[in-house]
Parts: C-alpha cells; sequence; structure tokens
C-alpha cells in the first residue's frame, strides 16, 4: 500500500506541484487549501506524513503543529513557510515539526526530505509488543510508549519519547548534537543544536531525580551526550 501524505497549503499551484511530484515517487496524496479543513483531514485520516504550510487561511501552520502534536500518534511533519526568519524556524521546530523549508524551494529538496522523513519514522516504529527497557528506575514500554521513573507514571512529548527510546536503545553510546538532529528528528538542521539541548533539559527536568546530576541522559563535555550503562 502507498504510504499516505497529506498537504496543507493554501497556494494552489505550490500545493499541485508538490502532489505531482509525490505521486511521481508512488505516495498517495490529499491537498487541503484551509487550515481548520486540514487539521480536521490530519486529526481524522491514517496519514503517514503532513506538509504543512505555516501562513494558512482559518487556522495557522504552528496552530495545527500544535494540535496534532496532543495526539497520541505520532505524524511526521514537513513545514513550509515564505518565512525565514531565526525565530520563525525554531517555533516551528520547538512546536513539533521534524523539518522546515523555506519558500522557494527545490521541489528536489522536498522530496528528499520527505523521504528522510519517511526513513526516521519507519526506523523509530515501536518494538514488538511486550518490548520494555528497564534502566535503573526507569522504565520505558516502546509499544504502548509510556515511561515510569520509581513507579511514577511520566508525561512524555512524542518528540521527547523518541529521544529518550534512542538513547536507550544505545547505552553507552556518546551523539553529538548533530547526529541526533539526524537520527532522532529526521534530518540534519545545521545551526539548531540549541533544539536538542533544549529538549534534552526538559527530558531531564521529567525523568530524573536532580536535573542538575542526571542519572539517565549524561553530558559528554565537548562531544555530545550517551545513556548511562547500568552496572
Amino acid at each position: 500500500m502507498a504510504q499516505s501524505v497529506l498537504v496543507i497549503e493554501d497556494n494552489r499551484d505550490i500545493a499541485e506541484l508538490v502532489a505531482l511530484h509525490l505521486r511521481d515517487e508512488g505516495y498517495a496524496v490529499t491537498l487541503a487549501d484551509d487550515g481548520r479543513a486540514g487539521l480536521a483531514l490530519a486529526q481524522g485520516g491514517a496519514f503517514d506524513l503532513l506538509v504543512l504550510d505555516l501562513m494558512l487561511p482559518g487556522l495557522d501552520g504552528l496552530s495545527i503543529c500544535r494540535e496534532i502534536r496532543a495526539q497520541e500518534r505520532y505524524l511526521p511533519i514537513l513545514m513550509l513557510t515564505a518565512k525565514s526568519s531565526e525565530l520563525d524556524r525554531v517555533l516551528g521546530l520547538e512546536l513539533g515539526a521534524d523539518d522546515y523549508l523555506t519558500k522557494p524551494f527545490s521541489i528536489r529538496e522536498l522530496v528528499a526530505r520527505v523521504k528522510a522523513l519517511l526513513r526516521r519514522q519507519a526506523a523509530l516504529a515501536p518494538a514488538p509488543a511486550g518490548a520494555v527497557i528497564s534502566s535503573g528506575g526507569l522504565r520505558i514500554d516502546s509499544d504502548r510508549r509510556q515511561v515510569s521513573v520509581d513507579g511514577r507514571d511520566i508525561e512524555l512529548t512524542a518528540r521527547e519519547f523518541d529521544l529518550l527510546l534512542h538513547f536507550a536503545h544505545h547505552p553507552g553510546r556518546v551523539f553529538s548534537r548533530a547526529q541526533l538532529l539526524d537520527q532522532v528528528w529526521g534530518y540534519g538542521h545545521e545551526g539548531y543544536e540549541h533544539t536538542v539541548n533544549s529538549h534534552i533539559n526538559r527530558l531531564r527536568n521529567k525523568i530524573e531525580q536532580d536535573p542538575a546530576a542526571p542519572r539517565y541522559v549524561l553530558t559528554v563535555w565537548g562531544v555530545g551526550y550517551k545513556f548511562a550503562e547500568q552496572p
């Protein structure tokens, strides 16, 4: 079955161009030109990826991104925008966009990023039912996407969970910020390593008894981060 992509874009020429090239690659594509209608489709359909314009009538892209990230099922988001400021880029990524393209963009680049995000999502697919990782008092249920520390349930965002699970799959291995952006976010965002820092800080605040002296996600100074190996 073809993977399905929802494109929410109010510029008809851009939307149809994106749809044409994605369909040429074998994807099933659905178009929406209004924010509220697009959100309803995203929430009600089983799409594999969302291409989302930032500036939309009805409901803007950042609001749609926020609503989708409140859902249990993770939907990869590639955000499109005519804006190019640092604040807009960072805000989109912080709200949960997986990747970011500024108009005008190369259609080849867009197709390449769609493929990269879908590969990433496949790599982060849930493990078989019952797969649980335990480390000290930390328990990660990858099938149910649930985390607890010392028996206390922890609420993580979808990105925080993916980041923690990636670390837990590789205890003791050191990852640079650029590697984490590539392997967890799905595409290299040069210059956005601080996005990793902010997610690490939020993750520690939730799972560590003392975030200043972490037990699980450790800093390797000058290199990056690693998940602690349990004795």
